[in-house]
């Protein structure tokens, strides 16, 4: 049987998944501003890995959305 969190533990958890959906928010705008640097200098070739990552940072934010959303759920 799995207890469920305190609130104390939940506000823990809520500011730790905030923390990380805010780096990976700014790696996402650092790497749209070097793509766009690299592409208007004529380098063409960053375009799709760098669309790649953006699109796993994505994932990887909506996962942590869709695990926030399952938490409230459950209470």
């Amino acid at each position: 049987m799995r207890r469920r969190f305190s609130p104390q533990q939940r506000l823990t958890i809520v500011y730790g998944i905030l923390s990380i959906v805010l780096i990976i928010t700014m790696l996402q705008l650092w790497l749209l501003m070097a793509t766009m640097n690299a592409y208007l200098g004529g380098d063409e070739t960053v375009i799709w890995p760098a669309a790649l990552v953006s699109l796993v940072g994505f994932g990887l934010n909506a996962g942590l959305l869709w695990y926030l959303y399952r938490m409230e759920r459950k209470q």
